[in-house]
């Protein structure tokens, strides 16, 4: 079997190769891609791959990116630590859903469906039904308050209350509906993965912004979107042409 690897982690990478053939030694890792970019160029070309498994964090987005470039016909098994995205996993053509760490046992399981399943063999209706187990089998909560500090005091900040958030200078500082602005002694990243997708959005590398908050949209050169936003926001939020669609699914949602 021929594999494709689409992970930006050297560990992770390194940990799934070595799972991959302690379970079938005849498994052939082709590439290892890090990036959407790099990913988006490989499979643009023909190639011999059989099954990719496929981080949804990547080093320059998400890999839901790819697909709006480039349609994948072979199977893929998303693997992530987070699993809000089973719901956009199965849209494409997924196999599987894997959190990880990745356990060995759910690893093979996955393998197992692969080979039981031709590339043809997979409507729609069974995705959604493999996927909404998973779903129903891994919940997850999202944070409903952040404890910020403010001089010589702890003040609790209800997502709910954030417009939007944003990297400044390497700072990331929320802003509330009130037009009040709090730091966050944390990554971007890490927010991102805390907030609820179905009312947060990363719609750029330094802001993610809250639906509610939203004013309007506007149409902006090279098919990119401008958003703005209630409070105002001092920077220009811009979305890429990329990802205009799917955020605008997200906003209609």
């Amino acid at each position: 079997m021929k594999v494709v690897l689409v992970e930006d982690e050297i560990a992770a990478s390194d940990h799934l190769t070595f799972l991959l053939n302690s379970i079938n030694p005849g498994i052939e890792i082709l590439k290892v891609l890090d990036s959407v970019k790099s990913a988006i160029e490989y499979f643009s070309d023909p190639n011999q791959a059989e099954l990719v498994f496929m981080d949804i964090h990547l080093a320059d987005g998400i890999s839901f990116e790819i697909f709006d470039e480039i349609d994948i016909k072979i199977p893929i098994i998303f693997t992530t630590a987070y699993d809000q995205y089973a719901i956009k996993a199965f849209k494409v053509n997924s196999i599987d859903y894997l959190l990880k760490p990745i356990d060995e046992d759910e690893l093979a399981e996955a393998l197992k469906k692969f080979k039981t399943k031709s590339r043809e063999d997979g409507s729609m209706n069974a995705q959604m039904s493999g996927m909404l187990q998973l779903l129903q089998a891994k919940t997850k909560s999202y944070k409903t308050t952040y404890l910020v500090h403010q001089r010589d005091e702890l003040i609790p900040v209800n997502t709910e209350g954030i417009a939007y958030l944003y990297i400044d200078t390497g700072v990331v500082k929320a802003v509330t509906t009130e037009n009040k602005m709090y730091i966050i002694d944390k990554k971007l990243e890490d927010i991102e993965e805390e907030l609820n997708p179905e009312n947060f959005n990363r719609v750029n590398r330094q802001f993610i912004i809250q639906k509610n908050a939203i004013s309007n949209i506007k149409h902006y050169f090279n098919g990119k979107l401008i958003v703005n936003i209630n409070p105002v926001s001092k920077e220009r939020i811009v979305v890429s042409k990329a990802k205009a669609t799917e955020f605008k699914k997200w906003v209609n949602s």
